[in-house]
């Protein structure tokens, strides 16, 4: 059955329709009146649910039709809540069952079949009032007059960009003679094409650095072509463009498929030197296209394309000899360059009572030369008068929506958010509840996403990875930027840029998809008195009443509060919370939560970092909860009702926190941090074992008091979790022989961290990890033979090796070792002396190498061999004590292997004394 994802596009039309759905069912066969309203309303939700999706699409829609879309949305909230309201009036106050239709079942029984038919019966008519109350206002308004689906364009924003003058471009000096470097090195050796793909979001200036490489090098080429590519390519007319470029002398240029347009233009380019921009492509579908316009034989040529889409960047690069070019922002001084020539002649001085507001300014637009030039452009017909300044600082993002000297930035921005499906729209507007420059948690922005309903499982997928599949596009895009990455390459956090957040907020006003409340000083008179969604941001005592006094709260979804350093309504005002985000809120009190048992569709609480010791008795009763965050607060003790949670899929708690029996009642789970093995219950460490569903485990011991019968039940649940879903186990302190069995089996393991524990050898168990793709371990007296055992695990991605060697002992990596996949290799040496060499063959997809805390021996090859890794890409040592004649001799020696690689890997050399 296909998911009913919540979106900023549809509104919750597709859980209305699923709601609906379910009252068709073989339960009411018999209510014939009932039904065929029913049919009715899906009927008409439907064909609104198709108008909606092709409204989502449109850049520039009819304003009728936007209003239209509006109120379709609004409807299908309030529908929903109907529906839900219904079930929360008619179920027993005591049993809650579970799901929708265990719910009508229920009501059945319990209120007799007449009554409830009644009850529903009149609801549904009054939700089909609402439906044809809408579609008629609609119809009364429309014009008559017929829109044309070919409206007049804009002029491409992209394009405007070529005709700049490189003179006016602060800083396009040095990226364009990297470029040029990388197109013409060994050009004269190579037989293929160079490609460079250039990548950086939109606003960075990738079409106006790719025109001016162009305009610099293109007299020096027998064919020339600049190619951009729209949002939705027609893939005959961008080769008809090619072909009308290139093919000055060429004969017979007609052609009537993409196969003979393709076979045209490589007649044109045979045994020709081109020159070929290909700007701005959005998917590798398009490029694996167009590539095939470009002969590979063309000795001498080069290309440039341009992308917003790291995946699409490297596509263009596996096509030929590629490089890929990720655009930097500009530095301050060329900011700062760029922002004063546009405001001041080049003889004016500068206003000093202007100076820290205009740097405060240039930090917003963080480099990027689109929105420098749009900001200045507002600034210069303002007075010269810093209270005006200030206030364009403070309103930028209000600035950028209605001035028409920023229209163009918002077109580029407008380009990638239109390019994104529904849902991906809904989990990008959902980043506008951050405050600016918020660093956010990857795990708990995909929590929220989970709980709105914006994301679900797909097949084999769990939620969880369709939400990483999600945070991962949007990375991809440069639409949101990593934050934190950890030791094995994955992003911890992210943060959206300033303007990005200016315009989604803007976006996300338009759709009363969300609604502010603090800074940016968003006036409630301009957003929907009706909220959907509600970001409490900075909110004190004197203005908290603004959230009773002129807001309806009671179709409040989600509500988040940052900084809020007042009070907030009882939670009794917000029945249909589905999403409650209480992070940090520092005077949150245990009565505050009092009513929280009440909120029948909640999905996701974050107390997180609250000074909470308790949660109510009954928490239990919240039997759609699925994430519940406790990290962070003075919690000591899980009620007994909590393992009625039987949806719960996510639960993050301290380690010091003590479970109930009955932990294999709740076989939704699939994440369970961080919990102290040695203060469960004896019922907890064996139901462990029978959590089916359970994926990502944490455990650790942190008062070296486990029992042998404690020891055993929990090697027993955790071979019996490995025969099941679990994926990542984390263990923390010191088990001492706890881990040492030979047994231990763990087949389903993708990630194994081993913290704070030592083993003699490599375990044994630890060899038989076939799918094991992330590893941390810690040896004392690490011997060649571990290193053999290691590089035996089929899947290794990355490996974390923690301990000293053995006495004497040199370590060789080689072919015949292993490690075949490994890219990331980090060695701590526990401040030992080392002696370890990297031999040709040795891990041939090695990218990133790391040596830390190590003492250094006179090795075979003083650079450790770093010359022999084909694929390295950045190279850190970390040196403790030391001959200095040998450090620096390895210094010298890394530098060296470093500079003559092929790969010129970075290289950071550091040494503690």
């Amino acid at each position: 059955m296909e998911a009913a994802l919540v979106s900023a596009a549809t509104g919750v039309l597709k859980p209305v329709l699923g709601k609906l759905a379910a009252l068709l069912g073989d339960e009411y066969k018999r209510f014939k009146g009932v039904r065929k309203e029913i049919k009715f309303l899906m009927d008409e939700l439907d064909a609104m649910h198709a108008f909606l999706l092709k409204m989502s699409e449109d850049e520039d829609p009819d304003l009728q039709d936007k209003v239209w879309a509006a109120a379709v949305r609004e409807l299908s909230y309030d529908m929903e809540d109907t529906i839900d309201d219904f079930m929360q009036n008619v179920d027993d106050k005591d049993a809650k069952p579970d799901g929708f239709i265990e719910k009508i079942k229920h009501s059945l029984g319990k209120l007799g079949k007449m009554k409830t038919r009644h009850r529903i019966g009149s609801e549904i008519q009054d939700m089909k009032k609402l439906v044809i109350e809408v579609a008629d206002r609609n119809a009364r308004y429309r014009t008559g007059v017929t829109i044309s689906n070919s409206k007049n364009s804009a002029v491409d924003p992209r394009a405007l960009a070529m005709f700049e003058h490189a003179s006016k471009l602060e800083g396009i000096d040095e990226p364009k003679a990297e470029i040029i470097k990388l197109l013409t090195e060994g050009v004269s050796t190579n037989e293929q094409p160079k490609l460079v793909s250039i990548v950086g979001s939109g606003g960075m200036g990738k079409t106006t650095l790719a025109n001016q490489v162009y305009q610099d090098l293109k007299e020096k080429f027998e064919c020339k072509a600049f190619i951009s590519v729209p949002r939705n390519p027609d893939i005959m007319n961008i080769l008809r463009t090619i072909l009308a470029e290139v093919s000055q002398g060429c004969t017979n240029t007609e052609a009537r498929s993409i196969q003979q347009l393709l076979s045209k233009i490589n007649d044109c380019l045979a045994n020709k030197r081109y020159f070929v921009v290909v700007d701005d492509i959005w998917d590798e579908d398009a490029w694996n296209v167009i590539k095939f316009a470009f002969p590979m034989s063309s000795f001498g040529s080069i290309i440039i394309t341009t992308t917003r889409i790291n995946d699409v960047a490297k596509s263009c690069c596996s096509s030929f000899n590629g490089a890929i070019y990720s655009i930097r922002p500009l530095n301050p001084v060329h900011s700062k360059e760029l922002f004063h020539r546009r405001l001041f002649d080049s003889k004016e001085q500068f206003p000093s009572h202007l100076e820290k507001v205009s740097d405060e300014i240039l930090k917003k637009c963080d480099g990027l030369p689109l929105v420098i030039i749009a900001i200045s452009g507002l600034l210069a017909n303002k007075e010269r008068i810093e209270d005006l300044w200030n206030q364009v600082k403070d309103s930028i993002g209000h600035a950028l929506e209605r001035n028409p000297t920023v229209k163009g930035m918002m077109k580029i921005l407008s380009l990638s958010y239109f390019d994104l499906p529904p849902h991906l729209k809904s989990c990008l507007l959902y980043m506008s509840i951050f405050l600016e420059d918020s660093i956010i948690e990857r795990r708990c922005l995909i929590g929220r996403w989970l709980g709105e309903g914006f994301i679900h499982k797909e097949d084999r997928y769990t939620a969880y990875d369709v939400g990483k599949r999600c945070s991962n596009d949007l990375l991809n895009r440069g639409l949101i930027q990593p934050a934190e990455t950890n030791d094995y390459g994955e992003v911890k956090s992210c943060r959206v840029h300033d303007t990005i957040l200016d315009f989604i907020i803007s976006k996300s006003m338009e759709e009363n998809f969300v609604t502010l409340l603090g800074p940016p000083n968003l006036k409630i008179e301009t957003q929907s008195k009706v909220v959907r969604r509600l970001c409490v941001q900075g909110v004190n005592k004197s203005n908290s009443t603004i959230l009773t006094a002129e807001l309806v709260l009671s179709h409040v979804r989600a509500l988040n509060v940052f900084r809020s350093f007042g009070l907030i309504p009882s939670l009794e005002e917000f029945r249909h919370l589905c999403v409650l985000d209480l992070k940090d809120f520092y005077r949150l009190r245990e009565d505050h939560l009092e009513n929280i048992v009440r909120l029948f569709q909640l999905r996701y609480l974050n107390l997180q970092g609250t000074r909470i010791s308790k949660l109510p008795e009954q928490i239990g009763r919240l039997g759609c909860l699925e994430v519940l965050d406790l990290r962070g607060t003075y919690l000591k003790e899980l009620p007994a009702s909590t393992v009625n949670l039987r949806k719960l899929m996510h639960l993050l708690v301290n380690h010091d926190v003590k479970f109930p029996d009955g932990i294999a009642k709740m076989q939704a789970l699939e994440t369970l941090e961080d919990v102290d093995a040695s203060i469960q219950p004896f019922d907890f460490l064996c139901g462990l074992g029978q959590l089916k569903n359970l994926r990502n485990l944490q455990l650790g011991s942190y008062t070296n008091m486990v029992g042998e019968e404690h020891k055993k039940a929990i090697v027993s649940s955790l071979c019996k979790l490995g025969t099941k879903n679990l994926r990542s186990l984390i263990i923390r302190n010191d088990w001492g022989d706890l881990l040492h069995v030979e047994s231990l089996c763990l087949p389903t393991l993708e990630d194994l961290f081993i913290c704070y524990t030592a083993f003699p050898q490599v375990p044994t168990w630890v060899g038989s990890l076939r799918n094991l793709q992330r590893l941390r371990l810690a040896v004392e007296g690490l011997k060649q033979d571990d290193l053999c055992t290691l590089g035996a695990l089929p899947t290794l991605l990355v490996l974390y090796l923690d301990g000293p060697t053995e006495s004497n002992a040199k370590l060789r990596f080689s072919g015949e070792v292993g490690f075949r996949l490994l890219k990331i290799f980090i060695y701590g040496g526990c401040l030992e002396p080392v002696d370890l060499l990297f031999g040709t063959g040795s891990m041939p997809k090695l990218e990133r190498l790391e040596l830390k805390y190590i003492q250094i021996v006179e090795a075979n090859s003083l650079g450790f061999g770093i010359e022999n890794l084909p694929c390295l890409t950045s190279v850190k040592c970390i040196v403790v004590e030391g001959d200095d004649g040998i450090v620096e001799a390895v210094k010298t020696a890394m530098e060296r292997g470093a500079s003559t690689h092929p790969n010129h890997p970075s290289l950071l050399f550091e040494r503690l004394r």
